[in-house]
């Protein structure tokens, strides 16, 4: 038999239930109640709801109250009965990069090596523009040197950039944190953008397409990448359509100005287009005729244009062996060979980031330490136009040293 507390305590909880369930709450079984949002409004009291915001429920309230406080917010004489809109926020997400203001969450970027920058380069960016449409845009020259490949640092080369487009001035990018694509996409992700147009080459559309999705979601997250062809390149023909870095290094390598100067935008003076050639010809560090047959062979500065010598050196594991450290020309990528195909390599960064290119698209990559060696002077004298930038090229060619002492000598006699 129940004694008459318990019969008393089960008749109050049961008449807060049948409240609860007319307002549709939950109880969490310790006399909470709570709303379909999961917010709690209500206690059970006395067997009977008491809600925590202190306001009573308008289904316990008279039609009169109901009535008169619905007449009370009534703006204007004769509205209709309504509610006052209770203005819902929304929770902010931590971790989640703030979304970009002023509307435009697009950002079209283009991502290359431009060394050195060519009437061919000239023609993605404008590729670029049209993508971008009055949108974002942002262009990202590799950060990579080295003597074969990448003759001019990145301070020089977003120097001659700007001067060859200068269209694009402000948005060529000079920033050393972006030395590969996956730098780029995590950067646009934080600052906000939600969708992506990659605007590349058609001959390497498919790479950067498949590696951009392949880490969405993961890296980064974007509502939507698109990967842009810029137009196809055909390396046998003559002008812009035929143009490229590989052919302008050859050119230096056989001291050929004239198919040099074809090759870049024709805005260039005589003066500047013969700087630029010799800083390549000095970032390449061209010397005696008879080194450069065995140290600027076609197949290490332009692979592209002889593909059967490097297959040569691949397949006798020359060049490219498991475990070396590489760096993908396009994206600028760098990882440990883990795999050799047939005539590609599968790769994977220190990030655990596996990636795949083609025999023709990597090169050693150049360890930090070594860069100092390479390039033995630092940014300030390779800024273009400065003084420093002077007097390190004058002190690459040949007889300086000479003509250095027969002044000084002039002086001193003086």
């Amino acid at each position: 038999m129940k004694n008459l507390l318990q019969f008393l305590t089960e008749a109050g909880t049961s008449q807060a239930s049948m409240q609860a369930k007319k307002l549709n709450l939950k109880s969490d079984g310790h006399g909470s109640w709570f709303d379909s949002r999961g917010k709690m409004v209500a206690v059970t009291d006395k067997g009977r709801l008491k809600f925590t915001n202190r306001k009573k429920s308008p289904r316990d309230e008279s039609p009169a109250q109901v009535m008169g406080q619905r007449r009370r917010d009534d703006d204007l004489a004769g509205a209709p009965l309504q509610k006052k809109a209770v203005p819902q926020l929304k929770p902010k997400k931590k971790e989640e990069p703030e979304e970009k203001k002023g509307g435009d969450n697009t950002l079209t970027i283009a991502f290359g090596r431009f060394n050195p920058p060519t009437v061919g380069h000239e023609k993605l960016l404008q590729a670029a523009d049209k993508a971008a449409a009055g949108g974002d845009l942002k262009i990202y020259p590799s950060r990579t040197q080295d003597p074969k490949k990448n003759p001019l640092d990145p301070d020089m080369k977003v120097s001659y950039m700007r001067k060859m487009f200068p269209d694009f001035e402000e948005q060529i990018i000079n920033d050393p944190e972006m030395k590969s694509i996956f730098d780029v996409l995590v950067a646009a992700n934080e600052e906000g953008y939600k969708n992506i147009n990659i605007i590349v080459g058609a001959d390497r559309q498919a790479e950067f397409e498949n590696l951009a999705q392949k880490y969405n979601g993961q890296l980064y997250d974007f509502d939507l990448i698109r990967t842009i062809s810029a137009g196809v390149r055909d390396s046998d023909a003559e002008g812009v359509e035929g143009m490229s870095a590989s052919k302008l290094r050859k050119a230096v390598v056989d001291d050929d100005y004239k198919a040099f100067k074809r090759g870049i935008p024709k805005r260039i003076n005589d003066g500047d287009a013969m700087a630029l050639f010799n800083a390549v010809r000095i970032g390449m560090k061209v010397k005696a005729a008879a080194k450069v047959k065995e140290e600027f062979a076609t197949w290490k500065i332009a692979p592209r244009y002889d593909q059967e010598t490097l297959r040569e050196h691949y397949v006798t594991k020359k060049v490219f062996r498991i475990g070396d450290l590489v760096e993908n020309l396009n994206t600028g990528l760098v990882g440990k060979i883990l795999r050799r195909g047939t005539n590609y390599l599968i790769c994977v960064t220190e990030e655990d980031n596996m990636f795949k290119s083609w025999i023709r698209d990597v090169m050693e990559a150049v360890k930090p330490a070594e860069k100092t060696k390479q390039y033995g002077v630092g940014p300030e004298k390779r800024e273009v136009g400065t003084d420093g930038y002077r007097e390190y090229a004058q002190s690459m060619v040949p007889g300086q040293e000479k003509i250095r002492n027969f002044i000084n000598k002039y002086r001193a006699k003086k």
